[in-house]
């Protein structure tokens, strides 16, 4: 290698004549030396450096040389070889430009074989790549003998490559019916290959595949393949069929779907995996959508019931996340007569996990409902869920709760929210104290302001003292934000004369939050509040006989200056830093002599 790129040696007499050449190029000599090296680490920088080494090169060395070398380096360590996969994908335009992109494919061709997965994923990624920039004319003379070369192999990784590079192979090569053919038939025997891996892998690219082909070709070649797949003897295999299933229902005419793909999406939903069950649950409303609302209703919809009525915990739970998403493409009586008794039913569902998926998707059938329905099938399981003893079905209720506001109202949800949101303010997991935090800005928005003064209120003063830091921090920011929701004048009436309060408490920790919750405040605050209730306090804080509170002081008037007017900043913030400067604590002379740089 260092005798087939020798940068040095070639450069010999320039950097005789040039030392700033020399210097420019030493760099990229050590890069190229790097690439042989014995050292992973040395391999992996300089692997990651290609385009560099590339562009000190030029084109035709890049071609003539680095590829080669590179081509032939395809047997060392995974993470090695991902790095270069993913270099390769950027040398496009080092190697000539697209003109030349075909260049690459040999080093991506031995990439595809390699027997690890992550390796081989970035193959196909930069496989596509190649392919989105080479010329048409390009892909019969170099693609289609790349592809035909991976189906011949031996080794079933690089029959997995080829099905996954085939959809994109079959797509630029748009112009060749040929090229197309083959393709086609190079697949169909990919999917009856005898290693499930790599049938799995086709049954995965299929999806894929459909979206490019005709309409004719999907009917004629690609749905005998589906459906032969659907009867595959390996779960892993079936379970990918649902995405196939919902791109053949999109790609073909509504008869064709009835017939064909209707019938097999519901052996897929009917199997006795529960792996491909899951799958089925976790695509429903792709399929829904796909398949239009009246097969959804007449279909799909016992189907999805089955799901929320399964055996295992695991597909009712996926299949609990999907209702808000089912629903809207359903009748609401529909609605009522078949999801509702089972929502009913799975609000003691055995399994906590079903429970926090119902709560957070049963939000989402509000407005399908409308309020009249809502407020009689739906709140009286809003409010059941609420007094769930599992903290996360609460919580989920919670912060959905502004779909259900927007519907029914606060007037009706009140009552019954405020003691769950109580109950889980006070949560004995400092965690659970720390989510309802980040959803009182939401609640405060749904509530409305009246509710919140009367209810709430005090309970965003109480997180303040929280023995939790993270808690006390959450609290502080979560004042800036219902600043936002309810505007700068209801801040200064209602939050910043309790924080002034605040910083009188003996426990040094409420005082130091006091100067936290200032700063928050003063990004969303006007200048008046500022200069009149903000400002007094902190230079009244200088006076604080704990250094920790003195240099936050210090860096609570940094932020304050920034913000008052410059009158203010001389006549006031200057004089106290200067004296927070001469503090006898080494901190809080550091921090005041930073925040009079600033000034």
């Amino acid at each position: 290698m260092s005798e087939q790129m020798d940068i040095d040696g070639e450069n010999e007499n320039n950097n005789n004549n040039n030392n700033n050449g020399n210097s420019e190029l030493y760099p990229i000599a050590v890069l190229i030396d790097e690439l042989k090296s014995d050292d992973d680490a040395a391999r992996l920088r300089s692997v990651q450096a290609l385009v560099r080494i590339g562009n000190a090169l030029g084109p035709d060395r890049t071609r003539n040389e680095l590829i080669p070398f590179v081509t032939e380096s395809c047997d060392d360590s995974d993470d090695i070889l991902k790095a270069l996969a993913e270099s390769i994908s950027k040398l496009i335009p080092t190697v000539g430009g697209e003109e030349y992109a075909y260049t690459l494919l040999q080093p991506v061709e031995n990439l595809c074989l390699v027997e690890d997965s992550g390796v081989r994923e970035s193959a196909i990624k930069t496989f596509k790549i190649i392919a989105d920039a080479m010329p048409s004319e390009h892909h019969s003379l170099h693609m289609a003998p790349l592809i035909r070369s991976l189906c011949d192999q031996d080794w079933f990784t690089s029959r997995i490559s080829a099905a996954l590079a085939i959809p994109k192979a079959y797509e630029k090569a748009n112009e060749d019916e040929n090229v197309r053919n083959e393709y086609i038939q190079q697949f169909q025997k990919l999917c009856t290959d005898d290693t499930p891996m790599c049938r799995r892998a086709a049954c995965k690219a299929l999806a894929e595949l459909v979206e490019f082909v005709p309409p004719s070709i999907a009917l004629t070649s690609l749905l005998p393949l589906f459906e032969q797949l659907v009867q595959d003897d390996q779960d892993s295999v079936k379970l990918l069929c649902i995405d196939v299933c919902v791109a053949l229902a999109k790609n073909l005419q509504d008869d064709v779907v009835g017939e064909n793909i209707v019938p097999q999406a519901l052996k897929i939903a009917n199997d006795q995996s529960w792996r491909v069950r899951w799958s089925v649950a976790n695509k429903i409303v792709s399929l829904c959508e796909a398949l239009g609302k009246e097969v959804t209703e007449k279909d799909i919809t016992p189907i999805f019931k089955r799901f929320l009525e399964d055996t295992e915990p695991e597909v009712r739970s996926v299949a609990a996340s999907k209702v808000a998403g089912v629903a809207q493409l359903m009748n609401p009586l529909v609605v009522i007569d078949v999801i509702v008794p089972i929502v009913k039913i799975m609000i003691n569902d055995a399994s906590e996990h079903v429970r926090i998926a119902m709560a957070g998707s049963i939000m989402g059938l509000a407005p399908v409902l409308g309020k009249e329905r809502t407020i009689e099938h739906l709140l009286p399981l809003f409010l059941q869920f609420l007094k769930d003893q599992n903290c996360d079905v609460r919580l989920n209720i919670i912060s959905n709760l502004q779909s259900v506001n927007t519907i029914v109202g606060v007037d009706l949800l009140s009552q019954s929210l405020l003691p769950a949101i109580v109950e889980l303010a006070e949560d004995r997991q400092w965690r659970v104290r720390l989510a309802i935090i980040d959803y009182i800005p939401l609640l405060a928005s749904a509530l409305g302001v009246e509710f919140f003064n009367e209810k709430l209120s005090a309970l965003c003063m109480t997180w303040l003292g929280d023995n939790v830091y993270s808690i006390r921090e959450a609290a502080v920011k979560n004042l800036s934000e219902l600043t936002k929701v309810f505007g700068i004048e209801w801040s200064a009436e209602n939050i910043v004369p309790k924080v002034m309060l605040l910083y009188g408490h003996s426990n040094y920790l409420f005082r130091l939050t006091a100067l936290a919750s200032v700063q928050a405040l003063s990004t969303v605050h006007s200048k008046q509040v500022l200069q009149t209730q903000m400002l007094p306090l902190v230079i009244r804080a200088t006076q604080d006989p704990v250094p920790n509170i003195r240099f936050n002081v210090a860096k609570t008037l940094k932020e304050l200056s920034k913000r008052v007017d410059q009158e203010d900043v001389e006549s006031h913030i200057k004089p106290a830093l200067n004296n927070l400067a001469n503090d006898k604590d080494i901190d809080v002379c550091y921090f005041a002599k930073d925040a009079l740089a600033v000034c």
